[in-house]
Parts: structure tokens; C-alpha cells; sequence
């Protein structure tokens, strides 16, 4: 019989892979390959495979996720804001601003902790932009007025979202803790900006191979875990640094198969960790009500604040051809962002079992009815 290690990983795999041919035959039902894997992990997790028994294969599983957290760093000096900058800006402040209101009603009606209100609020704040990119790619409608749009913001989105994650998982620190590594941490950070920008005048423009990619993001991701500021935000500062002192055209060829290579890691690893996700929710909170109480809550939080997100696209950029709607219903998904946070917080021990439980639900009703609307919305425009 060969390693356990070896078994779990072929077990966790063809899980993978279960949820994704399932997935595919229910492409009617836009149901997407997330919430699957999830509930395999869910089903794995709570009856001969315990989330225990991958431990070991946790740096593995979130290889995925910092790889699409460094690509989104690759973007952040991009063309986000396109041609239409002060309605990006905009929806971006709206998004990142209305879930504040939240606060009071979570404290109030669940006494959360100002770590866990914070990192509720986190989550409430990010968008599922991997699975909105997707949509739009399969309506072939990334190049329009509005997918332009929608990308720029969803990418931009999640930028205060991580730096709300960042201060939950501080504050949720124990009590005394003075650690000078998260200082060190942001000076580190802050220090690579001149020093990349003396790189290339010194230097040129550093041309590395995938390896050399690949010891960039886990140095930078180490960096930030280490640093107490999470390996997410360290991810995301690898991408800028590699933009920085490695600049490709856009349009080019390296650029290109660059990010076909990150993508390909993302594609292999990322089912792994969403299994991963599905194996830590405890059978036993879901037969809580406060579970289910708070999950019902933070949906119609999660909802309602991307739909006042609206009011960021004016009339003159309707007539640009802006469908509000579309830029809207694709911010609705939490997709991987979403879990991503509450995993973290859950690790960091921000938020109790029953919290993230409820969490995770939000986060796959919300990706669920998000791309039904996205995907309603797309085929069948309707006036604004």
C-alpha cells in the first residue's frame, strides 16, 4: 500500500475531479465548481477523512490561492481604471465603504468581537473577481464597456478587503503580544519600492524563469505570514515588486505566458484548497441556530451592499454603454476571496467554527445567485 500521504493526496484529487465532471452537467444551474468542491470537502471531512488527517498538505493547497493573490498584485499598476477612472473609483469607494454599516447590527445582534466585526466586514467588502472573470470570458464579454469595467473594479475591490483582513487577524492577536515583526514586515514592503525602482536603473529589467517567479511569491508570501500581516498580503506585494523590477509589455508574449503558467498552477491547486475549505466545516455547527442566523444576516448584508454599489455608475456612464446591472450582479459573488478570509481567520482563531461555518455559506449563496443574475443579465440585456 503506498504513503498516506500519497493516498490522502489522490483521495483529495479525484474528489477534485468528481466536482468539476458534476459541475460540468449542471452548467444549466450555473452551478459553479466551488461550491461542489466544497460540499465534497464537506462530506470528506466530517466522515472518514478529517481535515487532520491534510494538514501536512496545507502549504500545498494554498499554493492556488497566493498564486491568484500574486496575479492580482501583476495587475494592481495595470489599466484598471480604463476609460472611465471616476466610475471604477467610485463603485470601488461605495463597495468598500457601505459595509461599515454593518457593524452595529453584527455586535449588536451576535456580540461579535471588534476582530471578528472586522473580518465579517472584510468579507463583505471582497469580490469572488476569479469567478466573475470567468463568466464574463464564457459570455465573451470581457472586452465590452461594462467587463471592462466590472474587471477593473472587482480587482481593486479586494485591496482594502485584504488590509481589513490584515487588521482582524492583528487585533484577534493575543493580548501583550508587542512583536516587532509586523513593522519590520511593512518597512520590508515599503523599502522594496526605491530599492526595485534603483534595481532598474542598476540592473535592467530582471527577466526570471518560472522558478525564479515561483521563489519571488513564496519568499514574499513567507514574508508576510511571518511578518503577522498574512501570506495573502504578502502574495499581493510580490506581484507589485515582480511588475516593478521585471516590467513586460502587456501585449507580449512573455507577459502572456507568464500569467498561462500562474493560471495553470491556480487551475491545478485551487480545487484542492476549496476541498480543503469543505473538510473544516464541523457537521455539528450547522445544527446551531446562531449558525444559521448569522449566515441568513451576512446574506442579506452581502447582497445589499453591492447593490448600493450601483449608485457609482452615473447616466453619462450608461450612455458610454455601463450596464449598472452587470457591473452590480458581478460583484456579488465572495467566491475565493471570501473563504480565503474566513479560512485565515479561522486559523488565526479570530473567528469561532460556527462563525466560519456561516461564513462559508454566505460566501456560496452569494457566488451561487450572483453568476444566475450575471449570467440572466448577460444574455438578456435589459434597459437600466
Amino acid at each position: 500500500m503506498g504513503s498516506s500521504l500519497l493516498s490522502t493526496l489522490l483521495l483529495l484529487l479525484v474528489g477534485a475531479l468528481l466536482a468539476r465532471l458534476t459541475a460540468n452537467r449542471l452548467k444549466g444551474l450555473a452551478l459553479p465548481a466551488i461550491v461542489l468542491e466544497l460540499v465534497v470537502g464537506f462530506l470528506l471531512g466530517n466522515s472518514f477523512l478529517p481535515y487532520s488527517r491534510i494538514a501536512p498538505l496545507a502549504g500545498l493547497t494554498e499554493l492556488g490561492v497566493l498564486t491568484l493573490f500574486f496575479m492580482v498584485g501583476l495587475e494592481v499598476q495595470g489599466g484598471l481604471l480604463g476609460s472611465r477612472p471616476a466610475a471604477v473609483l467610485r463603485t470601488v469607494l461605495l463597495s468598500a465603504l457601505t459595509p461599515l454599516l454593518a457593524w452595529w447590527p453584527l455586535q449588536q445582534g451576535f456580540g461579535l468581537s471588534n476582530a471578528s466585526t472586522i473580518l465579517c466586514v472584510a468579507v463583505l467588502s471582497a469580490t469572488g473577481t476569479g469567478v466573475t472573470l470567468r463568466a464574463l470570458g464564457q459570455a465573451n464579454a470581457l472586452h465590452t464597456a461594462s467587463g471592462r469595467l466590472l474587471v477593473g473594479v472587482s480587482v481593486l475591490d479586494d485591496l482594502p478587503a485584504i488590509a481589513l483582513l490584515t487588521a482582524s487577524v492583528a487585533m484577534g492577536a493575543a493580548p501583550g503580544n508587542t512583536s516587532p515583526l509586523p513593522a519590520i514586515a511593512i518597512a520590508l514592503m515599503l523599502l522594496s519600492m526605491p530599492l526595485s525602482k534603483w534595481w532598474l536603473k542598476r540592473y535592467g529589467p530582471w527577466r526570471p524563469d518560472l522558478l525564479g517567479v515561483l521563489l519571488l511569491l513564496i519568499t514574499c508570501s513567507w514574508i508576510g505570514e511571518v511578518g503577522q500581516l498574512t501570506s495573502l498580503l504578502g502574495a499581493l506585494w510580490g506581484g507589485v515588486l515582480l511588475n516593478r523590477i521585471a516590467p513586460m509589455p502587456a501585449g507580449g508574449k512573455e507577459a502572456a505566458n507568464l500569467r498561462s503558467n500562474l493560471a495553470l498552477l491556480s487551475e491545478v491547486f485551487l480545487p484542492l484548497y476549496f476541498i480543503s475549505v469543505g473538510m473544516r466545516i464541523q457537521a455539528s455547527t450547522l445544527l446551531q441556530p446562531g449558525a444559521w442566523a448569522l449566515a441568513l444576516t451576512l446574506v442579506v448584508l452581502a447582497i445589499g451592499c453591492k447593490l448600493i454599489c450601483a449608485f457609482g455608475i452615473n447616466q453619462k456612464d450608461q450612455a458610454a454603454g455601463i450596464d449598472r446591472w452587470v457591473v452590480v450582479f458581478g460583484l456579488i459573488p465572495r467566491g475565493l476571496p471570501g473563504l480565503v478570509f474566513a479560512t485565515t481567520a479561522l486559523a488565526n482563531e479570530v473567528i469561532s467554527p460556527a462563525q466560519f461555518s456561516a461564513l462559508v455559506l454566505m460566501v456560496s449563496f452569494t457566488t451561487v445567485v450572483g453568476l444566475l443574475l450575471l449570467n440572466r443579465r448577460l444574455v438578456i440585456p435589459t434597459a437600466s
